[in-house]
């Protein structure tokens, strides 16, 4: 432990920005972190410098540290540690996250077996294990993407609630489309922005097709068609798909009012639309970076945890049980060794193929990280898993890639051998620990054979 450190750490790197990709490299990325370990922090710094980050960084103790450092200063991320005597719980957590508001929080974690980050991972809080450090410049992007993206999505649902002027200033904005529709919902006049969203060389020819009608419809059910309503009329703003000419399709965000005659009946509508795919994409494309591990393709802890939450809520309505088989890959320190990290990644991807082979439609697999893997077996009871394990093994074994591989397994049943996420994980891992120990005693007595291990056949 040491005092409050004030260490600014400037990269002296030298690095031209290529692309939107490299966005949060044009300034200093001001990094405030809680944490007990300098060793942790410096190699923390030292990750994202090697990521052509420059860093300037703070360092403090505890949370009431940790908020005085906020009232004086602005940061772009906090990177906390966990587990930490600082928060334990989750109360504690959450009043972490109350604290560092909108800016981006990290963890910082020292895994102590499968079930140690599942209090993270329920509140779903982001983390980066200690001894996967090369993958924090990864989540830091992916934290600063997400932030841009909320912001990017704040202030355009803010701009759709503008007032009659604004609506005339916004006609010619190319970045916003616009419409305007009578009593009944035939679209009237449109603006060019709006032609080139939805692939129109026209506006005769796209307000020919009337294609709104069924949506106005649906988005102003409450209006009067053609009745004098002497409340303001106000669309709020709908998320709706449109089928460009092109066949492609079109998300944008609609919002509008009502505007009437001069004898004050209600005369239709005026629409603004924003086009906001780029952005269900990419919200959809780090919703997949944040349940997927990025060397085999599995899904990672975190939706592993998901999915057994969902299982286990399914069990208790259909009173059905499912089981979850843990695997270990055997030797894979010896295969780096031997081979080089390259041949090791390999081997990863050589037993998540195999697992992929092995799935039916409803199982999930997912690798928990290093040589750890899962699946997660709906609607199996132990004898079916087995078989399962049985068919990872041979597939394993038949493979004609080398080096030759094998791994170590563990079942647990729902709800037989256990009553929550945590014990099944635990029974499962310690029944492939079981496992390995038997193995290695009957290789010991020259007498190996290959089988998974039940929680109720431990000792």
């Amino acid at each position: 432990m040491w005092n409050v450190v004030q260490k600014e750490i400037l990269s002296d790197q030298k690095h031209v920005p290529l692309d939107n990709t490299h966005s949060h490299r044009r300034r200093p990325l001001r990094v405030l972190f809680i944490h007990s370990d300098r060793q942790a922090v410096d190699c923390c710094v030292e990750e994202l410098k090697k990521a052509q980050f420059t860093v300037s960084a703070n360092v403090v103790l505890t949370l009431a540290q940790c908020t005085e450092q906020l009232r004086s200063q602005s940061y772009d991320f906090v990177i906390a540690e966990y587990p930490s005597t600082s928060w334990n719980g989750s109360q504690a957590l959450q009043l972490l996250d109350q604290t560092v508001q909108e800016i981006p929080l990290l963890f910082l974690a020292t895994a102590q077996g499968p079930a140690s980050l599942a209090e993270l991972i329920a509140h779903d809080f982001d983390y980066v294990e200690r001894e996967h450090m090369t993958q924090l410049p990864m989540a830091v992007r992916r934290a600063l993407n997400e932030k841009r993206l909320r912001s990017d999505l704040a202030e355009a649902e803010k701009a759709l609630r503008h007032s009659k002027s604004l609506y005339r200033a916004l006609v010619d904005n190319p970045a916003y489309g616009v419409f305007r529709c009578d009593a009944k919902g035939k679209i009237l006049d449109v603006n060019l922005a709006l032609l080139t969203m939805l692939d129109y060389p026209t506006k005769e020819e796209l307000v020919a097709g009337n294609h709104w009608t069924p949506i106005f419809l649906d988005l102003c059910p409450g209006i009067p068609l053609g009745g004098h309503d002497p409340e303001t009329i106000r669309i709020e703003p709908v998320e709706i798909e449109w089928a460009r000419k092109n066949a492609t399709t079109l998300k944008a965000m609609l919002s509008g009012r009502g505007v009437r005659d001069d004898d004050g009946d209600f005369a239709g509508c005026e629409m603004i639309a924003v086009d906001i795919t780029e952005h269900r994409a990419l919200e959809e494309q780090l919703r997949s970076q944040a349940l997927s591990d990025p060397l085999t393709g599995l899904a990672n802890s975190r939706r592993l945890v998901e999915v057994l939450n969902a299982e286990i809520g399914r069990s208790k309505r259909t009173e059905r049980e499912f089981s979850l088989l843990l695997l270990d890959l055997d030797g894979l320190k010896e295969i780096n060794d031997r081979f080089g990290h390259l041949a090791g990644n390999r081997a990863l991807g050589r037993v998540a193929q195999v697992l992929a082979d092995s799935c039916r439609s409803i199982d999930t697999a997912a690798r928990q990280g290093g040589d750890e893997f899962a699946l997660v077996l709906p609607e199996a009871n132990a004898a079916t898993a087995e078989l399962i394990a049985q068919r990872i093994c041979d597939l394993l074994a038949k493979d004609a890639d080398g080096p030759p591989l094998s791994v170590s397994l563990g079942i647990a049943t729902y709800p037989k051998d256990a009553g929550s996420i945590g014990a099944l994980l635990h029974a499962a891992d310690k029944a492939l620990y079981t496992m390995k120990h038997k193995r290695r005693s009957a290789a010991r007595a020259g007498n190996y054979a290959q089988s998974t291990v039940r929680p109720e056949e431990e000792g």
